[in-house]
């Protein structure tokens, strides 16, 4: 399940995500965040028809995770990548507060997006017009992001419901491990299932 709240530049995407570690097979899940640089698309059609919406060149991502060998809430694996390479993320960062107060250090960065932006590498055309929206709005969006947190995901069944349509990327994962003799195969099982039923 993927929220999205679209502006006039940007795209600010919302979604809870299963990760797979490829050096460990350790698991995390949590809130993920991240945001877009829309492109423009040509009208089409009439006045009323209903036009393009394309998100697709990432700029930053936080991933508010949790590990689940963790402790519940915890935030262990909380960190956040602050520009792209294209498509790939940069390394990840570690931040104190983004495991101390992890909303309050995400509604922090939703109220200065322009310069999120700007330290990711790309300046808006017209930075005020998103930044105030974005501003605004960021408390609905972090509420969003509380409601896909690992603490409100107890059970494999959920877990995997909500990234159902990622799975092709969690059967990535899988695939890759280094040691997948560590791997716990009874918390990836709905993977699993859906890997071998392909």
């Amino acid at each position: 399940m993927l929220h999205a709240f679209v502006y006039n530049e940007i795209a600010i995407l919302v979604r809870h995500w299963f990760e797979v570690s490829l050096e460990d097979s350790h698991l995390e899940h949590g809130a993920r965040v991240e945001l877009r640089l829309r492109s423009p698309q040509p009208h089409r059609g009439t006045e009323s028809a209903a036009q393009r919406i394309v998100a697709d060149q990432p700029l930053w991502r936080a991933d508010l995770f949790d590990r689940i060998d963790g402790v519940r809430g915890g935030f262990e694996a909380a960190h956040f990548h602050p520009r792209f390479d294209g498509v790939e993320p940069c390394e990840r960062h570690w931040a104190d507060e983004i495991k101390a107060a992890p909303w309050d250090w995400l509604g922090d960065q939703l109220s200065d997006i322009a310069g999120v932006a700007a330290a990711a590498g790309t300046q808006l055309r017209d930075p005020a017009a998103d930044s105030e929206q974005v501003r605004a709005d960021a408390p609905a969006i972090v509420a969003v992001a509380q409601s896909r947190a690992a603490i409100q995901c107890g059970a494999k069944e959920q877990c995997y419901a909500w990234t159902q349509d990622a799975a092709d990327l969690v059967h990535l994962m899988l695939d890759r491990l280094a040691k997948p003799e560590l791997l716990d195969r009874d918390r990836v099982s709905p993977w699993l299932a859906s890997q071998n039923a392909r």
